[in-house]
């Protein structure tokens, strides 16, 4: 969690330059720190799985472009377009028909936090093949309900079997972390998870750039860049 991260990250004080008044700071801000994580918990979110613990499926702070969407399920449509035999739209429940799929993976988000989480929901690819995938396509852009966009390779999304999930620690995904629908991008950076999905766009540009990708970030954001 980002609280954690700064403290331990960013204290460069020795263990032995510490007083005993500065040790038992110390443990009361962890004591604080823990609270707030836990905190975080909703009604019924596992916190461990295999034997690890699983970070709380909310984020220590949102850093979305236009505040948290809270999507309307009723009035909401998934639409498949660009290089696609049929150009396709699916409701919500269409999507939690497909055969589903359930992965511990950790978010990064650039900001220094990270997130390990068991995320439920079905691949893309398989949302993809219902429209028809066409030759020419190479990238695919997703774009959400507050106008964010960013896209991944479609080969990538292919080898990776990379999902659209809609569960977060056994739980419906909290608005905060993009209900209906996140993209988990394993092993890209936050940016690359884009949330309130609302359309998936094929395209035959393997430069295309989303909202921060033309900000200056890197449009492969690699774990580790």
């Amino acid at each position: 969690m980002i609280l954690v991260f700064l403290l331990t990250s960013g204290c460069s004080t020795e263990k032995n330059d510490l007083s005993a008044d500065d040790t038992q700071g110390i443990a009361a801000d962890v004591d604080q720190i823990s609270a707030a994580t836990i905190s975080r918990y909703r009604e019924g979110e596992i916190k461990e799985y295999m034997g690890s613990r699983l970070d709380p499926a909310v984020g220590p702070a949102d850093n979305s472009i236009n505040g948290i969407q809270y999507i309307d399920i009723d009035a909401y449509n998934l639409k498949i377009d660009g290089l696609v035999d049929t150009e396709t739209i699916f409701d919500y429940e269409d999507i939690l028909k497909l055969d589903s799929y359930e992965r511990k993976i950790t978010l990064y988000c650039v900001e220094g936090w990270q997130a390990t989480i068991l995320w439920k929901g079905v691949l893309i690819k398989d949302i993809l093949d219902l429209a028809g995938i066409q030759d020419q396509a190479v990238t695919v852009i997703f774009r959400s309900e507050d106008g964010y966009t960013t896209s991944l390779p479609l080969d990538d999304i292919i080898a990776r079997e990379l999902i659209l999930a809609y569960e977060a620690n056994g739980i419906v995904l909290p608005p905060e972390m993009g209900y209906p629908f996140i993209v988990v991008a394993e092993d890209k950076l936050g940016y690359k998870w884009a949330r309130w999905v609302t359309e998936i766009r094929l395209s035959d540009d393997p430069s295309y750039l989303g909202f921060w990708e033309q900000r200056g970030f890197s449009n492969s954001a690699d774990i580790g860049e």
